[in-house]
């Protein structure tokens, strides 16, 4: 079995990134063969950013992966534009993606309206690159959080469009999503989702920040009328944090319903703070331990993408076949 997320370099990762897709593809190396991970830089292109800054951003994600668990040895870690057979591929497939499926994808109508100066024909095919991500490796299953649902669906479109239309040369994905915690919400503002590129500093909480910067900002996280402690849809404060609590014990949302039953914000908010510190602890420390060796970072990846290109490349092949692109090879039982 094949496991193939992405993740992007968007600068210091937070607790969203940890919860929804980084502890999953810790598990994914213990039950795939291989797990791929992928560092996106080039889906980070897709809005406005900082070039000089990029770089930077993919070794602070090259770290902090390793250092939550990810082994180099175990699976496939390198940079996406590394491999450049993740660009041609998107080109490719742009030809069995209709127009009107990209116009559907409700990431880019949010992100295009946040971008004030130039909404790039890159955000528009980001779901076609996201598609040739997964697909280059025939992968069977993609842990992914639940705002790249409808993403990870299209990719399985796009597989089948191809299949019925050129060859049977492509494997529709899983779809593979944490039951608690797949989406973590901002801790200022519970109706959008924990986000480096549109959250602001109170409502994010990084991997890396001191226990005392983890306890302030759950201190003044918002929360909703009334004293319950449970999981309503009129109570998106609480019922993130419920879920947050729940994923940094190990326990099921309604344990922590239970144990809070009766007690106020102030002292669920200090368990809550208690049990990130101590989840994200051992990570930040190993962290602060491997950023400053850039060249083995660097290595690293460098590794990781000889690994994935032997595994793109003949899917790379077949797909240049099936669609009549490049020299033909000889025929079967030719001289």
């Amino acid at each position: 079995m094949r496991i193939f997320s992405g993740i992007q370099p968007t600068g210091r990762k937070h607790l969203g990134n940890y919860i929804g897709a980084i502890r999953g593809y810790v598990d994914g190396q213990e039950r795939a063969d291989p797990a791929i991970y992928c560092i996106v830089d080039l889906h980070a292109t897709g809005v406005a950013y900082d070039p000089d800054a990029l770089p930077g951003y993919v070794l602070d994600t090259t770290a902090m992966l390793i250092a939550a668990g990810l082994d180099p040895e175990r699976c496939i870690l390198f940079r996406q534009s590394d491999v450049k057979e993740h660009s041609e591929l998107t080109w490719l497939l742009a030809s069995v993606t209709p127009y009107g499926d990209l116009q559907r994808m409700t990431q880019f109508k949010d992100k295009s309206e946040r971008e004030q100066q130039l909404v790039r024909t890159s955000l528009f095919l980001y779901p076609v690159l996201q598609a040739a991500d997964i697909l280059l490796y025939r992968t069977d299953e993609v842990p992914v959080g639940e705002d790249q649902r409808q993403h990870v669906e299209l990719s399985r479109e796009i597989a089948r469009r191809f299949n019925s239309t050129y060859a049977e040369v492509l494997v529709e994905p899983e779809l593979v999503i944490p039951e608690v915690g797949a989406r973590i919400m901002d801790l200022q503002d519970p109706s959008s989702k924990m986000s480096t590129s549109y959250g602001t500093e109170a409502g994010l909480i990084y991997i890396d920040d001191e226990p005392e910067d983890i306890k302030r900002k759950l201190g003044r996280a918002e929360t909703d009328s009334g004293r319950e402690i449970v999981r309503a849809p009129d109570k998106p404060g609480i019922s993130n944090l419920i879920d947050i609590l729940a994923v940094s014990r190990g326990v099921e949302p309604e344990a922590i319903e239970s144990e809070f039953e009766g007690e106020g914000y102030g002292t669920f908010k200090q368990a809550v703070a208690e049990g990130v510190a101590g989840m994200l602890e051992p990570v930040r420390e190993r962290y602060r331990e491997l950023r400053p060796d850039e060249q083995a970072l660097e290595r690293t990846l460098a590794e990781g993408a000889d690994r994935a290109r032997a595994l793109a490349e003949p899917v790379m092949a077949d797909v240049r076949e099936a669609m009549g692109i490049g020299p033909r090879g000889p025929k079967q039982g030719s001289a």
